[in-house]
């Protein structure tokens, strides 16, 4: 695990269509389109990795509503996987951030409320000593981290599905930049989990 001053990772995680989009047309929040592949070996194997050398969870607020009302529920549930039951149990015991500026504090216990743009916290947080500061598929977050360029690892889920519409992660206009391919791994109904690193 990577325990340094300074020397933090930005590591950015999230699922995209084939047609490169990350939410339905229709209902940005209706993700059952995922579910069939997120319960993929490869899908499981991808998130234990990015989570084990991570310390610092960041989500924006719909996201972190979403996650912490449902990942703390799996601890302990009949039938589940070890995997998402070890990713439960670290969201639940390690440090979150939630970005919002509607939330005054926190409902969920080790949790940090920030009322500032994305690229300033992970400034902060990159300043601290720690593991991976690891933003969890909540892409208006990623979105500004890639427009500032301050994503250091780029994991992706690419799903053997068309959405035919809806928001993309990738706008036009992000800095140009190169990017190295770390890791990839294809899975159940062709499911691809790739994982590049900036070039700086």
């Amino acid at each position: 695990m990577t325990d340094q001053t300074g020397g933090r990772r930005v590591v950015t995680n999230i699922a995209l269509s084939l047609d490169g989009h990350y939410a339905a047309p229709a209902d940005p929040l209706d993700m059952s389109w995922v579910m069939p592949y997120a319960v993929t070996d490869v899908a499981r194997d991808h998130l234990t990795t990015l989570r084990e050398s991570a310390t610092t969870a960041m989500l924006g607020r719909v996201n972190a509503e979403g996650f912490l009302g449902f990942w703390p529920t799996v601890i302990g549930m009949e039938g589940a996987d070890p995997r998402d039951e070890g990713f439960a149990q670290w969201l639940v015991d390690t440090d979150k951030v939630v970005l919002s500026s509607t939330l005054d504090e926190a409902p969920w216990e080790r949790t940090t409320i920030a009322d500032k743009p994305a690229a300033e916290v992970v400034t902060d947080l990159k300043a601290t000593a720690g593991g991976d500061i690891l933003v969890l598929s909540s892409a208006s977050v990623i979105k500004a981290l890639l427009a500032a360029d301050k994503v250091d690892r780029l994991a992706l889920t690419v799903f053997p599905i068309f959405l035919g519409g809806g928001p993309r992660l990738f706008d036009d206009g992000l800095p140009a930049g190169q990017w190295t391919l770390a890791s990839q791994a294809a899975g159940d109904h062709g499911t691809l989990a790739l994982v590049y690193d900036r070039i700086r």
